[in-house]
């Protein structure tokens, strides 16, 4: 069913941008972190972390970095050996798509797995690559399945999600967030975990372990030093979040962790 082209990781790259072209090909593209500017048959799209596009062949698309800042995403390029009838709408119908993931940690890993085989040369590398990007393309078939989100509600946690992207490492509680929305407590959480599958107060958590698993691997910080700065002052505290969310504690995810193999979170 699927041609892979290529495979893509473009990792916090300066000056990033691609010109505007028809494309001959179809794109699916997974941010993990940051923010990237695409221009889509005119029209101006904003994709940010743990957005899903899907860009079909014959789009009129160019792209570059958000306000000069970096980002980094997965770019899967394939074409279709039927592209008349594949049984997937999405696909069939080649209409450019924006969207999210309840399983968005689980989509990384499968998109790393599946760049890690693209540029390697194991034996069966071909069939690999080919059950691992239909269970992608399945995932998202499965998510546009379920049942619309009422356009209100998205908007709400929309809005949480993004203040949240910028002020996780901040005091959050769900009265603040609450009042963000104008909505009650109760309410603004329950719509929250409905959209993204979990509630505010643990997507803040995850994204400050997200961020903790970076810092322990990239920069000479202390863990306890990464727990001040991302909002623990209780360094137990931290080391409780990290291990519910990752399963191990820092020094040993630190001691365990590959580099190559990052993908291995929040199992």
């Amino acid at each position: 069913m699927f041609q892979l082209m290529s495979v893509n990781f473009d990792d916090n790259i300066p000056n990033w941008r691609t010109q505007l072209e028809t494309i001959a090909y179809n794109v699916l593209v997974v941010v993990k972190s940051g923010k990237v500017r695409y221009e889509i048959n005119e029209e101006e799209v904003i994709a940010e972390q743990e957005d899903v596009l899907f860009i079909p062949q014959s789009t009129r698309r160019s792209g570059g970095n958000w306000n000069d800042t970096e980002h980094q995403k997965f770019t899967v390029l394939f074409t279709l050996d039927h592209p008349e009838s594949t049984g997937i709408p999405f696909l069939d119908e080649r209409r450019f798509m924006r969207m999210n993931l309840s399983h968005i940690q689980y989509a990384y890993r499968r998109c790393e797995r599946l760049y890690e085989e693209m540029r390697g040369g194991k034996s069966y590398r071909t069939l690999i690559c080919q059950g691992i990007m239909q269970e992608l393309i399945g995932m998202l078939a499965r998510e546009l399945d379920k049942t619309e989100v009422a356009p209100n509600k998205r908007y709400y946690a929309d809005t949480i999600k993004s203040y949240l992207l910028e002020h996780y490492r901040e005091p959050v509680e769900i009265e603040s967030l609450s009042r963000l929305v104008q909505r009650s407590p109760g309410y603004t959480a329950a719509l929250f975990k409905e959209v993204y599958g979990l509630s505010p107060i643990r997507y803040m958590h995850q994204l400050r372990v997200q961020e903790a698993c970076r810092l322990l691997l990239h920069s000479d910080m202390s863990i306890a030093h990464i727990a001040q700065y991302l909002g623990y002052y209780d360094t137990s505290y931290f080391y409780r979040m990290f291990k519910k969310q990752t399963g191990l504690s820092p020094s040993s995810y630190i001691h365990q962790m590959d580099l190559s193999d990052e993908s291995i979170l929040f199992t």
